[in-house]
């Protein structure tokens, strides 16, 4: 039976650095473990993201992420998403719809931790709203979307 599932971004050199930056922006976050070769050199830095373990691995002879695989963090209330966004903004790209490539290339989308209700299908209508108010969105506000769930804001 498998025990364990976790993400393992593999960079060419940066892993301990992006650990540490990703920790320092992220609550509940920190460092468990830096594995080092003989040389001295780090190979791999464990650690917890919000909460959930990720590892970090060095030696990506071809460096670059991909939208495909993607970091998604839900974050409670516009404060702490917006805390988020802009640390892991700093040297990235925005994207669309909460999505943003951080300094390192990673593919992230940042969103609320409401994100499910607010797209709760009991309320087909609804939900298409929301949908519709995200697709225009660069950085998610949350309150627009809770307005275009109630059935103002965007039609």
């Amino acid at each position: 039976m498998a025990r364990d599932l976790m993400p393992c971004l593999w960079f060419q050199s940066e892993a301990l650095e992006a650990a540490e930056h990703y920790c320092a922006i992220v609550p509940g976050s920190h460092v468990d473990a830096v594995t080092r070769g003989p040389d001295g050199q780090v190979i791999l830095a464990n650690f917890t993201l919000a909460g959930k373990p990720v590892m970090a691995l060095n030696g990506n002879p071809n460096p670059g992420f991909v939208d495909a695989s993607s970091m998604v963090l839900s974050c409670e209330g516009q404060a702490e998403l917006d805390h988020v966004w802009d640390g892991l903004l700093q040297g990235g790209a925005a994207k669309a719809c909460g999505w943003l490539a951080d300094r390192y290339g990673v593919a992230w989308q940042i969103v609320p931790d409401n994100l499910p209700q607010l797209l709760d299908p009991s309320d087909p209508e609804a939900a298409a709203r929301v949908m519709q108010a995200v697709w225009q969105m660069i950085r998610i506000d949350i309150a627009t979307l809770e307005e275009a769930r109630q059935g103002g804001g965007t039609q």
